[in-house]
């Protein structure tokens, strides 16, 4: 132990002071009397309160230095030192993800990691700096390098959560770039980060091979929680007046929960169930609605769980319009039926692309015919290549099908087991999409946007395959029109995941937008004279969001449905690689200051002290 302030024991002088004052007689009135008899005891009193006698046993007097020696030491502010590695420079990074709002904790888990951050601030010492960080919607740094506790316990204070995914790696990028320029690494005093998290993050394979010096103070003590992980919305397959509401629920504990879900739409009950989740196990719920107009359905999870973030969720849903497909075929029967079969699909078929076709086409099929230069409408390309598209092209004999993914919506319940080709072409260098179909050498097919346009590409003949004998062959067309409609991507870009931006294209230019948020509170954001869209990125809160900028008035939604941030199970060890997975736990820490217990002690032996000397005198 160790003192802050060792000029505080100056005070000590004032022990001997106190203890003069129990030797100093007594004044007493001087009362004349016929005999002493009766007042022996009074007599007694007086010869022992004579100056310079030994003093008698005075619980008040103990009582009164005890008090004054405990003062004096609450001023000299004396400290403990932990067994702790000194560490000059410590990165402190507080999670402020959805999963650290959860209750399982008073008030909720943020608010104890602020806490615990809070006393790694009061035990700076002299000469040591700290970095403040939050790990939210976005990695932000919330104080710079600096030794002074009053920012740091400000920085801290003023942070607050969020309801998005944590943005983790991020975080813990800036900051090990933050302990290496700032911080320095030295044998005695290396900097340290450390991380005040429930650990609810997925894995993170970048910090495998590194040592990173991280500290992990888990936060949490159970996981109990359900949460909507997905939310969607379609045309009926049995009744295309209707709308068909696909969701999942997922309960990641190891206890079964139970209660209701709610379907809304704009606000209106439409129908309620009960629902039973079995635990570490994600249930499927399919609900059919009447819908007149264009609204937004709302899914509510009402159960008794620690996290309120993910128990509802909703969906922006534009009804039907039809689609004007273009097909440029030689003739293949295989690919019209398909194309007909596709709800609200009207089809047009020509040889050749027309230079301005009427009625203006949604989505162009390219079969096997390359055009002088691409439409602009959305595009299926099969068997086509272009020099914008590619870098380099080749031809590829009997290529097998390697995989495929599953996960996409142009994959969707299509399977490629068994397909043969005759024939694809080899490309590379199309950075603009994803792979969905690979072979050894070169991609089957690719998804993505190119500019404005939405694009598949399908790099081998499907008449010279056996794919159109498949069942999967008109799945695919009917997730390639849906992916490709104009209609579904206009809807899709009004459900934003929470902390990601939304992006409004401006027909003409404004020069402000309102958005009103969903705890009613309104913004205002401020657009560039030649500005042609318009960017929200303040989106941490779900719910539903209306924008307001000229003549646009449009309603979109944030939703969290991230089943990393649904899992609120607290880890005991952070998935950071051989060299960084380390136990959670909280280390003893250095110069833990104990200046306020003992003024307290002090305070109640006063108080205790003066009911004593009143006791005595009553």
């Amino acid at each position: 132990m160790s003192f802050l302030e060792p000029l505080a024991f100056v005070f000590a002088a004032a022990i001997p002071v106190v203890i003069v004052f129990y030797l100093l007689k007594r004044r007493r009135t001087v009362r004349l009397v016929s005999s002493t008899l009766l007042w022996q005891k009074f007599l007694a009193e007086t010869q022992a309160n004579a100056p310079f006698q030994r003093l008698r046993n005075n619980w008040l007097l103990l009582l009164q230095l005890l008090v004054l020696l405990l003062v004096i030491l609450a001023v000299a502010r004396p400290i403990f030192r932990g067994t702790q590695r000194p560490g000059a420079f410590r990165v402190l990074v507080l999670d402020a993800s959805a999963s650290m709002l959860s209750t399982d904790v008073a008030p909720n888990r943020f608010e104890v990691a602020r806490q615990e951050a809070l006393k790694w601030i009061d035990g700076l010492r002299d000469g040591e700096r700290m970095v403040v960080l939050t790990a939210g919607a976005n990695a932000e740094v919330r104080q710079s390098a600096t030794d002074d506790k009053a920012l740091l316990r400000r920085a801290v204070q003023a942070a607050r959560p969020t309801e998005a995914p944590t943005r983790l790696l991020d975080a813990l990028k800036l900051a090990r770039t933050l302990a290496e320029s700032q911080g320095g690494v030295t044998a005695a005093a290396p900097p340290e980060i450390h991380l005040f998290s429930d650990g609810a993050l997925p894995a993170l394979p970048e910090f495998a091979n590194e040592n990173l010096p991280l500290v992990y103070h888990k936060i949490g003590v159970r996981g109990h929680n359900a949460g909507l992980v997905r939310l969607d919305v379609r045309a009926n397959p049995d009744n295309p007046a209707q709308r068909a509401v696909f969701a999942a629920v997922t309960n990641p504990g190891t206890n079964e929960l139970a209660g209701t879900v709610d379907l809304l739409l704009d606000g209106r009950n439409v129908e309620t169930r009960n629902l039973t989740l079995p635990p570490t196990n994600t249930v499927p719920l399919v609900f059919v609605a009447d819908q007149p107009r264009d609204g937004v359905f709302t899914v509510r999870l009402n159960v008794s769980d620690d996290l309120a973030a993910d128990n509802e969720a909703r969906v922006v849903s534009l009804l039907p319009h039809p689609i004007q497909v273009l097909l440029v075929t030689r003739g293949n029967v295989y690919l019209e039926r398909a194309l007909r079969a596709t709800p609200n699909v009207v089809l047009t078929i020509a040889g050749t692309l027309p230079s301005a076709p009427q009625p203006p086409p949604d989505i162009v099929v390219l079969d096997d015919i390359t055009p002088p230069s691409p439409p602009r409408a959305n595009l299926l390309a099969i068997h086509v290549t272009d020099p914008q598209w590619f870098t380099e092209t080749t031809a590829v004999k009997d290529p097998p099908v390697l995989d495929w993914k599953r996960n996409h919506p142009v994959l969707r319940h299509v399977n490629f087991d068994n397909v043969e080709l005759l024939e694809a072409y080899g490309v590379k260098g199309a950075t603009w999409g994803v792979t969905l179909v690979e072979s050894p050498n070169t991609p089957l097919m690719l998804a993505g946007e190119l500019g404005n346009q939405r694009l598949i590409w399908v790099g081998f003949d499907v008449l010279k395959s056996t794919w159109p004998l498949r069942l999967s062959f008109p799945i695919f067309i009917g997730n390639a029109v849906e992916w490709l409609n104009p209609a579904a991507v206009n809807a899709a870009q009004y459900v934003v995941p929470t902390g990601q931006p939304f992006r409004l294209p401006l027909n003409s230019p404004v020069t402000e937008a309102r958005v009103t948020r969903p705890d009613s509170t309104s913004v205002a954001v401020t657009l560039g004279a030649n500005a042609r869209e318009v960017v929200f990125a303040d989106t941490a809160l779900h719910g539903q969001y209306r924008l307001q900028a000229g003549s646009n008035d449009v309603t979109f939604v944030v939703n969290l449905m991230d089943p990393a941030e649904s899992d609120t199970m607290p880890r005991e060890e952070l998935p950071f690689g051989k060299y960084t997975v380390g136990a959670a736990g909280k280390a003893r820490q250095a110069n833990v200051e104990t200046w306020r217990w003992l003024a307290l002690a002090g305070l109640g032996l006063l108080l205790f002290e003066w009911w004593y000397y009143h006791k005595r005198t009553v």
